[in-house]
């Protein structure tokens, strides 16, 4: 049995103006929750940028009662071609903040201050984290608190200085993010 052309097409179901509207707004809505993610997750893994550097997801931990030192971490990306030099850090919540370095030698930890800033290679990534580089904020004005968050401003002997929000984290967190 065949049908004519006019049959199958009188057979198609007509689409309204309002079905492509709401097909729109679903679609609209999708991505809007997709990008809500996005940057939630971005928020979470808050960055910085100064010159050919990236400063990566500052952080720190929570600072029991009376605690007088404090530490902070971070990862830079130098995206340039020649290598830079973390010279000095400033922040609201310590007296004084410098770069250290965590070792193990023989069996004994040792922890030394980073004479003459820390280098940053050209096209290379320098890691500060617990148990190997990091920052020691000595003199605590306060102690952070899980949650909440501090400036620091960081100097570089090229790229010049960026402020950046060090994220603090839990007392015992080993900064998963």
């Amino acid at each position: 049995m065949s049908r004519s052309f006019g049959a199958v097409h009188a057979a198609q179901p007509r689409v309204s103006f309002f079905h492509l509207n709401a097909g729109a707004a679903f679609c609209a809505f999708m991505l809007a929750f997709v990008l809500l993610f996005a940057g939630s997750h971005m928020a979470a893994a808050h960055g910085f940028k100064v010159g050919d550097l990236e400063i990566e997801h500052p952080w720190s931990r929570a600072a029991p009662a009376g605690a007088k030192v404090g530490g902070g971490y971070f990862t830079i990306v130098n995206n340039g071609s020649t290598p830079d030099r973390l010279v000095s850090i400033v922040t609201e919540i310590s007296e004084k903040a410098e770069v250290h370095e965590m070792a193990v030698k023989d069996g004994v930890m040792t922890m030394r201050h980073v004479e003459g800033g820390l280098e940053i290679p050209a096209g290379g990534k320098v890691e500060l984290k617990p148990g190997a580089y990091h920052l020691m904020f000595m003199g605590l004005k306060r102690q952070p608190k899980q949650g909440e968050s501090f400036s620091a401003t960081l100097t570089f002997e090229k790229a010049g200085s960026v402020e950046v929000k060090f994220a603090v984290e839990a007392l015992g967190s080993a900064g998963e993010h």
